[in-house]
């Protein structure tokens, strides 16, 4: 079977269709499709769902992506052992990083890194949505979140500690609650679904509900309007670690954190050949942040088990 048929499909993945996959490619969509066409004549089975506005994988087709980028990364991965282009990281790289954290700990950053990778490009999507990574073209993702298992590779660049913080003047206005249930009695400022704060205390794994008077979808929101003093919130600490420093946030009931098992992730399609530009900048940030990253030293953190 011809390696240029498995780009050109590996290809109108994560283009998303076969127009801007032809665009990339250099051929015309009508080429594009010619040459899916006889690939599904070949495999006697359909790869993709077709209607005039959307194009997506079947579940024969999912298999056989995942089957393919393998070959082509192993492919890759021999061309690159001969040629040693792998030696130089180049290229355009797609990463989708949570907003706050993406502004405060990757951008400031990245001025270092593509002076020390000069042939390297970013393409930084900032959301607080977990993207698809394969269907939306990019190369990896950072996720603060317990991961569940899935196709993609996870490696751990930092642990995440969140912590239940509020400002010294919301606490002499209010008092300071001594124990979860006293949160009821509190302002509690959340960002879209977390009402629920799940965390890990002294007896184990224990959830409660709490309520607040600001409703928001940006954490961004609920950071600046704890340090107002507006209410008690569940933040991590780098997010808020200057503010904990510094005595602008205190800490509360610290002997509840959220689940040790959160961390800060870069997550990737599973393949056994990652391209250089992918790994430099994986290594880079696992460097930069490490197992204890840089906005946690000095801050005194209660030990959760």
């Amino acid at each position: 079977m011809p390696t240029g048929d498995l780009e050109i499909f590996a290809r109108v993945v994560t283009a998303g269709n076969m127009s801007a996959a032809g665009r990339e490619m250099g051929l015309s969509p009508a080429v594009v499709s010619k040459r899916i066409s006889h690939l599904e004549e070949r495999l006697g089975a359909r790869l993709f769902q077709r209607t005039t506005r959307q194009l997506t994988l079947t579940e024969s087709g999912q298999g056989f992506y995942d089957r393919v980028v393998n070959i082509l990364a192993g492919i890759e991965e021999a061309e690159a052992y001969v040629t040693r282009r792998n030696t130089t990281p180049r290229g355009t790289l797609k990463i989708s990083v949570p907003t706050a954290f993406g502004r405060m700990h990757v951008a400031p950053y990245m001025g270092k890194f593509l002076k020390t990778y000069p042939d390297m490009c970013l393409d930084l999507n900032l959301s607080d949505d977990f993207v698809d990574i394969v269907g939306q073209g990019f190369d990896a993702a950072i996720r603060i979140a317990e991961l569940e298992d899935s196709s993609l590779v996870a490696r751990k660049l930092a642990p995440n500690h969140r912590v239940i913080c509020a400002a010294p003047g919301y606490l002499s206005n209010f008092g300071q609650p001594d124990t979860l249930a006293d949160l009821a009695k509190h302002n509690c400022l959340t960002a879209a679904a977390q009402e629920v704060w799940r965390l890990q205390g002294p007896d184990g794994p224990v959830s409660i509900r709490v309520n607040g008077n600001i409703r928001t979808n940006s954490t961004e929101v609920v950071r600046e309007s704890v340090i107002a003093g507006v209410g008690i919130a569940l933040r991590s600490t780098w997010d808020v670690g200057d503010e904990l420093k510094s005595g602008s946030l205190k800490i509360i009931l610290p002997e509840y954190q959220e689940s040790q098992r959160v961390a800060v992730f870069a997550v990737y399609p599973c393949r056994q050949f990652i391209p250089a530009k992918l790994r430099v900048f994986i290594e880079y940030l696992g460097g930069l942040y490490g197992p204890e990253p840089y906005w946690d030293k000095g801050l005194a953190l209660p030990n959760v088990n």
